[in-house]
């Protein structure tokens, strides 16, 4: 028996659910950054300030709702709201007169984003046996990530036929949202709690000590990942640098969540049998290679081959730390314990976005690109001396 046929119908189910959702996502926020700039504005500050604010708007919320998840024993209603609160909020970017709008619309987008998330990711773990869940966690960014290629892909095409038409587009992209609400809502099964088993208190002082060092280790190493990948809205305004036609920038990152689908299944059953810690050096090494590929110019063939370098990076790490996080956290405490690295890795993350918008403001494309290499190197460092 293969290993795609030993893992669970739900965790299939919920990687068609964020597939369908990335889909509608991608769609506007590969268009995104452009809408901002072209029509409405704003500056490459703006954009990295706006897209740092509401990713970590999403980690953090995730720390509530993966506590909440925890102390319910219930996973599937909270990742239901939150699917069904990003759906809802689609129409609001197509609404958009100003900048305000954008921010409100891109920040309760990520508050829905925030309250699947965890759940979501803990749901996996109690579906999935223990050793095949790399291969699980793979699996369901694998599907993920079609979604991150489908959505600017139909983007692309939707912006040619309707002369790059920004709202047009941003309408299409509510549907597939509330595709992967039903799919959720019918598709998925959750585990029965236990009976008799208490309720915690899942952040009580107490419990957070039963987090050990090996998971504190894996928030760490998170969060100096989050400071070497700032914003992938950098990558399309990149390639936009590049004289690449509007309707043609969402191409870049067809391109590298392509790749990353491609990677994300195969890197996540070898996490599975080898070094997590190795695997992870690996995954740093590459986007090292990824930032200095950007760096050298900005023709569209060489964008596209730093973009397929970020996207095998991306396959590489982000399933493996997830498993990380479901190994070294109890049981009965992974929603709090995925909810607390992604609130680390949020705050790092507005960080880096921040910064890279002002050193793409004040000194160039290749400043930004420089910075994340040097955040990449300190972080591979540690993990040598850790290996």
């Amino acid at each position: 028996m293969t290993v795609l046929s030993k893992i669970p119908t739900g965790v299939w189910a919920l990687g068609f659910v964020s597939m369908l959702m990335d889909i509608s996502s991608e769609m506007i926020h590969s268009l995104l950054p452009l809408f901002m700039v072209g029509v409405l504005g704003a500056s490459a500050l703006t954009v990295g300030l706006i897209e740092g604010m509401a990713e970590a708007t999403a980690l953090i919320v995730k720390v509530f709702s993966g506590a909440l998840s925890d102390y319910l024993g219930k996973r599937k209603g909270l990742a239901l709201f939150g699917y069904a609160l990003g759906a809802l909020t689609k129409p609001l970017f197509a609404m958009a007169p100003t900048m305000g709008i954008v921010l409100t619309a891109r920040l309760l987008d990520r508050v829905g984003k925030g309250i699947r998330g965890a759940p979501r990711d803990a749901l996996v773990a109690d579906i999935c046996p223990a050793e095949i869940r790399g291969a699980a966690f793979g699996l369901r960014q694998s599907l993920d990530t079609v979604g991150a290629f489908l959505g600017p892909l139909l983007a692309v095409g939707l912006m040619l036929l309707w002369s790059n038409d920004f709202r047009a587009v941003f309408w299409v992209a509510v549907i597939p949202g509330l595709l992967a609400v039903a799919v959720l809502m019918f598709g998925v099964r959750e585990p029965e709690r236990h009976h008799g088993e208490k309720k915690i208190n899942p952040i009580r002082r107490e419990n957070i000590k039963r987090l050990n060092a090996s998971y504190w280790w894996v928030v760490g190493v998170g969060a100096v990942f989050a400071l070497a990948r700032f914003s992938e809205a950098f990558l399309v305004l990149r390639a936009q640098q590049g004289g690449i036609p509007l309707a043609l920038v969402p191409l870049v990152m067809v391109a590298m969540n392509l790749i990353y689908a491609i990677s994300a299944y195969p890197f996540g059953k070898l996490s599975d049998r080898m070094s997590h810690t190795k695997l992870l050096a690996w995954g740093l090494v590459v986007l090292i290679a990824a930032d200095l590929v950007l760096v050298s110019n900005d023709h569209w063939i060489t964008v596209l081959v730093g973009v397929a370098l970020w996207g095998i990076h991306m396959g590489m790490t982000q399933g493996l730390l997830a498993t990380m996080v479901a190994d070294t956290a109890p049981a009965d405490l992974r929603g709090t314990a995925f909810g607390l690295f992604n609130l680390v890795s949020g705050v790092a993350l507005l960080i880096a976005s921040v910064v890279a918008g002002l050193l793409w403001d004040q000194l160039g494309a290749s400043f930004t690109f420089y910075a994340g290499a040097g955040f990449c190197i300190i972080a591979l460092l540690a993990l040598i001396r850790k290996y």
